[in-house]
């Protein structure tokens, strides 16, 4: 659920929402158009299109971004109060390509938290090495990529489930770009013309169970670590790409219990929107509704040495974009 503040809820005239009436009557989720104000249209009724889905308009967005927000100015047809709607993810891709190790500060932070009781360097030392190989990770053009489930995904007010044996969960709270037209081998320049707009993502992870010590030559195990259902709360809102400005300029925020621990800018990332945009496309075909979160700042738990634990409250937010909030809770927990 949403509660409707005094404030905007983004920046822009609209956003894209998947709602639901709160006890999920009345059909189930639909795609709606938001206003700032707290004003929701279940575009169904108003494009004509029973089975409507947010994933279906992101299809033929270009043709459809213009009869929006001609709806947005308008306020023709069945408004009704946001107060009162349940919100879910506001898409559900086919496809979850995540960035890690995108910010330089994070690196750079994991890296001094990892570091072994033997290490010879100073804690100096290993931060100034891993700067280092982040600096030549940025010449070289290597971002690092990887994929997620949709499974995972879950709604940007819903309890996240801490799984039995999950040993040290975290938080990572990321700008998650939205695509439209299909892509494959795009090319840099063209890159931002497949980006449909932006939402929040906060991609937890089991420090625990990252790498792999049975073979340490396999490196990481992402299916472990990221991808048990609904780590990874998304939204609440698809906020179009032409409204939210320059997405390497957004503040990327996360409180803990009201603390503040993640407040760095996508400034600091080692590859933009643009460039992991292109490089997924090399390699493999970006499809219609399909989501790329572009890596974490600093400021995870294992930098602070805090992690989740049951009764935590996250709350996220990306400039323009909103906030969601989510509580943590123990499997098994009543």
């Amino acid at each position: 659920m949403t509660a409707v503040s005094g404030s905007a809820l983004f920046d822009g005239p609209f956003a894209l929402a998947t709602l639901s009436a709160a006890d999920d009557s009345a059909g189930g989720p639909f795609p709606a158009l938001v206003t700032p104000d707290g004003r929701a249209l279940d575009l169904r009724a108003a494009l004509g299109e029973p089975g409507l889905t947010v994933r279906s308009l992101l299809e033929r967005w270009d043709a459809v971004l213009p009869r929006l927000t001609s709806l947005a100015h308008e306020r023709a047809g069945a408004w009704r109060p946001l107060a009162g709607l349940r919100v879910h993810a506001p898409v559900e891709p086919r496809q979850v390509f995540q960035s890690g190790a995108n910010y330089r500060q994070h690196v750079i932070d994991l890296e001094a938290a990892h570091r072994p009781a033997d290490d010879p360097r100073t804690e100096a030392e290993a931060r100034a090495e891993i700067a280092g190989q982040m600096d030549r990770r940025a010449a070289e053009d290597l971002p690092y990529v990887f994929i997620g489930l949709p499974s995972a995904l879950t709604g940007p007010y819903e309890d996240v489930v801490l799984p039995a044996g999950c040993a040290q969960p975290d938080w990572e709270l990321e700008l998650a770009v939205v695509i439209s037209r299909p892509a494959y081998r795009v090319p840099l320049e063209r890159a931002m013309e497949h980006v449909a707009g932006y939402t929040i993502a906060n991609d937890l992870t089991d420090r625990s169970t990252v790498f792999r010590r049975d073979m340490p030559a396999i490196g990481t195990d992402w299916l472990a670590c990221k991808n048990a259902p609904g780590f990874t709360p998304l939204g609440p809102w698809l906020v179009p790409a032409g409204t939210v400005g320059d997405p390497g300029d957004l503040q990327v925020t996360l409180k803990l219990n009201g603390e503040t621990m993640q407040d760095e800018s996508t400034k600091d990332m080692l590859f933009g929107v643009a460039r992991l945009v292109s490089y997924i496309s090399q390699r493999a075909r970006l499809l219609p509704g399909d989501l790329v979160l572009t890596g974490s700042p600093a400021g995870n738990g294992m930098h602070w040495g805090r992690l989740l634990r049951d009764g935590d409250v996250m709350e996220g937010s990306v400039t323009g974009l909103g906030s969601q909030r989510t509580r943590c809770v123990a499997e098994g927990a009543a």
